[in-house]
Protein backbone atom coordinates (compact mmCIF):
# COMPACT_ATOMS: atom_id res chain seq x y z
CA UNK A 1 0.00 0.00 0.00
CA UNK A 2 2.58 2.86 1.18
CA UNK A 3 4.45 2.18 -2.29
CA UNK A 4 1.36 2.04 -4.72
CA UNK A 5 0.91 5.62 -2.71
CA UNK A 6 5.01 6.46 -3.34
CA UNK A 7 4.02 5.44 -7.17
CA UNK A 8 1.17 7.04 -7.63
CA UNK A 9 2.71 10.39 -6.67
CA UNK A 10 5.82 10.08 -7.96
CA UNK A 11 4.35 9.08 -11.46
CA UNK A 12 3.32 12.80 -11.89
CA UNK A 13 5.96 13.91 -11.25
CA UNK A 14 8.29 11.55 -13.81
CA UNK A 15 5.97 12.70 -16.80
CA UNK A 16 6.16 16.50 -15.81
CA UNK A 17 9.84 15.98 -16.23
CA UNK A 18 9.64 14.31 -18.95
CA UNK A 19 7.13 16.54 -20.75
CA UNK A 20 10.05 19.77 -19.79
CA UNK A 21 12.63 18.23 -21.27
CA UNK A 22 11.71 17.27 -24.49
CA UNK A 23 11.44 20.42 -25.49
CA UNK A 24 15.31 21.40 -24.31
CA UNK A 25 16.71 18.66 -26.43
CA UNK A 26 14.72 19.47 -29.69
CA UNK A 27 16.04 22.80 -28.95
CA UNK A 28 19.81 21.33 -28.58
CA UNK A 29 19.42 20.10 -32.18
CA UNK A 30 17.80 22.64 -33.98
CA UNK A 31 20.30 25.43 -32.03
CA UNK A 32 22.09 27.38 -34.71
CA UNK A 33 25.79 26.07 -34.80
CA UNK A 34 27.90 27.66 -31.77
CA UNK A 35 31.16 28.27 -34.15
CA UNK A 36 30.68 29.62 -37.81
CA UNK A 37 32.83 31.58 -40.39
CA UNK A 38 33.19 34.69 -42.46
CA UNK A 39 34.39 35.53 -45.32
CA UNK A 40 35.39 32.62 -46.36
CA UNK A 41 38.00 32.39 -49.36
CA UNK A 42 40.92 30.82 -51.53
CA UNK A 43 43.08 32.09 -54.34
CA UNK A 44 42.99 30.63 -58.11
CA UNK A 45 45.11 27.19 -58.12
CA UNK A 46 45.39 24.78 -60.95
CA UNK A 47 44.17 20.81 -60.31
CA UNK A 48 47.30 18.87 -58.70
CA UNK A 49 48.53 21.72 -56.96
CA UNK A 50 47.72 23.15 -53.80
CA UNK A 51 45.33 25.75 -52.65
CA UNK A 52 44.43 27.55 -50.00
CA UNK A 53 41.75 28.15 -47.90
CA UNK A 54 41.41 31.62 -45.75
CA UNK A 55 38.36 32.39 -43.18
CA UNK A 56 36.95 33.69 -39.62
CA UNK A 57 35.43 31.86 -37.06
CA UNK A 58 33.58 33.00 -34.69
CA UNK A 59 32.68 30.88 -31.46
CA UNK A 60 29.43 32.02 -30.23
CA UNK A 61 29.78 29.39 -27.30
CA UNK A 62 30.62 29.32 -23.44
CA UNK A 63 33.65 27.32 -23.91
CA UNK A 64 36.33 27.08 -26.62
CA UNK A 65 36.17 24.86 -29.34
CA UNK A 66 38.90 22.93 -31.28
CA UNK A 67 38.89 22.12 -35.80
CA UNK A 68 40.31 18.89 -35.28
CA UNK A 69 40.17 17.99 -38.87
CA UNK A 70 38.95 19.32 -42.23
CA UNK A 71 38.12 17.58 -45.51
CA UNK A 72 36.90 18.54 -49.03
CA UNK A 73 35.61 16.64 -52.21
CA UNK A 74 38.03 18.93 -53.82
CA UNK A 75 41.40 17.78 -52.57
CA UNK A 76 43.44 14.43 -51.56
CA UNK A 77 44.07 15.76 -48.58
CA UNK A 78 43.50 18.97 -46.05
CA UNK A 79 45.56 20.20 -43.66
CA UNK A 80 45.83 23.25 -40.95
CA UNK A 81 49.38 25.01 -41.46
CA UNK A 82 50.42 28.50 -39.23
CA UNK A 83 52.75 30.31 -40.90
CA UNK A 84 55.24 32.61 -38.97
CA UNK A 85 58.58 35.11 -39.51
CA UNK A 86 61.41 34.27 -38.13
CA UNK A 87 64.95 36.24 -39.19
CA UNK A 88 63.14 37.56 -41.96
CA UNK A 89 62.11 34.03 -42.80
CA UNK A 90 58.68 32.64 -43.30
CA UNK A 91 57.86 29.05 -42.39
CA UNK A 92 54.77 26.85 -42.01
CA UNK A 93 54.36 24.42 -39.55
CA UNK A 94 51.29 21.75 -39.81
CA UNK A 95 48.54 21.68 -36.79
CA UNK A 96 46.51 18.67 -36.06
CA UNK A 97 44.23 21.03 -34.33
CA UNK A 98 43.47 25.04 -33.51
CA UNK A 99 41.25 25.92 -30.74
CA UNK A 100 38.73 28.63 -31.38
CA UNK A 101 38.19 30.83 -27.85
CA UNK A 102 35.02 31.11 -26.26
CA UNK A 103 33.35 33.91 -27.50
CA UNK A 104 36.30 34.84 -29.36
CA UNK A 105 37.59 34.40 -33.17
CA UNK A 106 40.24 32.74 -34.90
CA UNK A 107 41.31 33.90 -38.23
CA UNK A 108 42.59 32.09 -41.24
CA UNK A 109 44.34 34.30 -43.11
CA UNK A 110 47.59 35.00 -45.19
CA UNK A 111 50.75 35.48 -42.94
CA UNK A 112 48.92 33.65 -40.11
CA UNK A 113 46.86 30.05 -40.02
CA UNK A 114 45.39 29.07 -43.11
CA UNK A 115 44.17 26.06 -44.75
CA UNK A 116 45.60 23.76 -47.71
CA UNK A 117 43.72 21.94 -49.94
CA UNK A 118 46.45 19.48 -50.94
CA UNK A 119 46.67 17.40 -54.14
CA UNK A 120 43.70 19.48 -56.24
CA UNK A 121 41.42 17.13 -58.03
CA UNK A 122 39.79 20.37 -60.12
CA UNK A 123 41.36 23.73 -61.14
CA UNK A 124 39.92 26.85 -59.01
CA UNK A 125 38.95 29.08 -60.99
CA UNK A 126 37.88 33.10 -60.25
CA UNK A 127 34.18 33.08 -58.78
CA UNK A 128 34.27 28.79 -57.81
CA UNK A 129 33.28 28.00 -54.36
CA UNK A 130 35.34 25.30 -53.24
CA UNK A 131 33.74 23.01 -50.64
CA UNK A 132 34.94 21.93 -47.01
CA UNK A 133 33.59 20.36 -44.14
CA UNK A 134 35.21 21.59 -40.44
CA UNK A 135 34.87 18.83 -37.70
CA UNK A 136 35.32 19.77 -34.46
CA UNK A 137 36.16 17.80 -31.01
CA UNK A 138 32.99 18.13 -29.78
CA UNK A 139 31.95 15.97 -32.49
CA UNK A 140 29.78 18.97 -34.60
CA UNK A 141 30.66 19.94 -38.34
CA UNK A 142 30.18 23.30 -40.24
CA UNK A 143 30.48 23.51 -44.02
CA UNK A 144 32.35 26.07 -45.35
CA UNK A 145 32.23 27.28 -49.16
CA UNK A 146 35.50 28.89 -50.00
CA UNK A 147 34.94 31.75 -52.77
CA UNK A 148 37.90 31.66 -55.31
CA UNK A 149 39.20 35.29 -55.80
CA UNK A 150 40.28 36.90 -59.20
CA UNK A 151 43.83 37.51 -57.87
CA UNK A 152 46.22 37.88 -54.75
CA UNK A 153 43.26 38.97 -51.72
CA UNK A 154 39.60 38.12 -50.92
CA UNK A 155 36.95 38.59 -53.71
CA UNK A 156 35.61 42.61 -53.68
CA UNK A 157 32.95 43.36 -50.73
CA UNK A 158 34.78 40.79 -48.89
CA UNK A 159 35.38 42.05 -45.52
CA UNK A 160 39.16 42.59 -44.74
CA UNK A 161 41.33 41.97 -41.57
CA UNK A 162 42.70 38.55 -42.80
CA UNK A 163 45.79 38.89 -40.83
CA UNK A 164 45.52 38.33 -37.57
CA UNK A 165 46.44 34.88 -35.78
CA UNK A 166 43.58 34.99 -33.32
CA UNK A 167 41.59 37.65 -31.37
Amino acid sequence: MFTEVIRLKLLPVLALAAVLAAPAAQAAQTARPVVTAAGAWSRPAVAGTTGVGYMTLTNHGWEPETVVSISSPLASRVEIHASSMTGGVMSMERRDAVAVPAHGQLVFGPGAYHVMLIGLKSTLKPGDKAPATLTFASGAHLRVGFIVSAGAGPPAGMAAGMGAKSR
